[in-house]
């Protein structure tokens, strides 16, 4: 068994407990995965949402994969930014701002309720503009149900690491990993 289907049945496993009310970092579960699988887990994908839905949860996905080439394509300097790349670091705070806006948006057009997972692919697309943290923190309190990172990078004890690239920070999210077991 491959260690994305071990990570799916640890989802199938805590997706079918009840779902008490908790403060919003605590609705928050990091599906863990190493970097190299990201094109197996995005494969499987709709086995998540099958479970989800199997379990009588809505499921709602935002993808952040195109998020940045989408936002510089429609920047007016965009062309600069071609020509000059180094001048991006002055723009990355109003990409975060942006990205935080969109996703914003995008739940409230979908109404997601509390019996709603919101899943978060992509994440690796935020390495070197800006922590997933900060947009973690950021999109949390907007989930009325579970927000559900798939999180390409490790976990170890309380510490997750994106794409094992940054000093990792502690969280109160519950992992969800391709351990056997919870």
């Amino acid at each position: 068994m491959s260690r994305i289907d071990v990570l799916i049945q640890n989802y199938q496993a805590l997706i079918q407990l009840p779902w008490d009310t908790a403060a919003p970092p605590q609705r928050v579960w990091f599906c863990v995965y190493e970097p190299k699988d990201e094109n197996a887990l995005r494969a499987k994908l709709p086995e998540f949402e099958l479970s989800s839905q199997q379990h009588g949860k809505n499921w709602l996905q935002y993808d952040l994969e195109n998020s940045f080439a989408t936002w510089l394509s429609a920047h007016p300097y965009a062309e600069r930014y071609f020509q000059m790349p180094f001048l991006l670091n002055s723009v990355l705070p109003s990409f975060k701002a942006h990205l935080i806006k969109e996703i914003s948006s995008f739940i409230e057009r979908h109404t997601a309720g509390t019996d709603t997972v919101f899943a978060l692919s992509g994440l690796g697309l935020l390495f070197g503009f800006f922590k997933a943290k900060e947009l973690i923190e950021a999109i949390a309190p907007l989930i009325k149900g579970r927000l559900l990172v798939f999180f390409p990078g490790t976990y170890e004890n309380n510490n997750y690491r994106l794409l094992d690239g940054y000093d990792g920070w502690n969280y109160l999210a519950i992992p969800i990993t391709s351990d056997k077991g919870l």
